[in-house]
């Protein structure tokens, strides 16, 4: 068993990872919003792997998180969050709960997120370590997320974190007026990272950048694949 002090010392370790990942990864990169910086610098992403990759949190790439699924790189956490624009009073639809890691950064910077996950053990196991460090402006669900959430809905900005091979149409309706979505659209191998914004006469599409994300499976995604 572990010494309270070895313990102790664990914890600085990771605290010095996360401040070098942020300096390195984050604002070298050109995250300018200090809410995002914040939200990354405070997040203590090694909570949201699995514990043979702890050596790996903060490290500069996706890691598997088990169920075909990963976290997210730290970077396209924090560049997603950013291009959304928080202020700290949206209503935030997020696609793909994972482990919670972006869902624990949405927190930080809105004012209530709903999460949706398909897959019940990481549903699980995210609800836990988002009660562990206080996120009690997070509400998930069970869920195809290709279908939004639709009794919650209009939302201030949705944040989709995996790919779909075109735009649900059910997100596009559950977005409010003025808000905006990001999302990976494209093949599953390569996607383009798109931002929609909804205006008063329809939607608003910019490319951001190249992307590789894990598919979206549902009804509006890509069809579920056999195990």
């Amino acid at each position: 068993m572990s010494s309270p002090r070895a313990a102790q010392h664990t914890t600085l370790d990771y605290v010095k990872a996360r401040e070098r990942m942020v300096r390195e990864q984050i604002i070298a990169r050109g995250i300018k919003d200090s809410r995002v910086i914040d939200a990354m610098q405070n997040v203590p992403r090694h909570l949201f792997v699995p514990e043979a990759l702890l050596g790996q949190a903060y490290g500069d790439s996706a890691l598997p998180i088990g169920e075909g699924q990963t976290i997210s790189q730290p970077y396209i956490v924090a560049y997603m969050s950013e291009i959304l624009g928080f202020r700290g009073h949206e209503r935030v639809l997020e696609i793909g709960t994972g482990t919670g890691y972006h869902t624990a950064v949405l927190a930080y910077l809105a004012e209530r997120v709903y999460s949706v996950e398909r897959i019940r053990s990481l549903l699980e196991r995210a609800r836990r370590i988002l009660d562990q460090i206080h996120c009690r402006n997070v509400i998930t669900r069970l869920f195809d997320g290709s279908h939004g959430w639709k009794e919650e809905a209009p939302f201030d900005a949705i944040l989709v974190t995996a790919a779909a091979p075109s735009i649900p149409r059910p997100l596009l309706e559950q977005l409010k007026v003025g808000g905006s979505m990001v999302i990976p659209v494209g093949k599953q191998n390569t996607q383009r990272l798109l931002k929609i914004r909804r205006g008063p006469k329809g939607f608003l599409e910019e490319d951001l950048m190249e992307c590789n994300f894990v598919a979206l499976v549902g009804d509006h995604g890509w069809a579920k694949r056999a195990k």
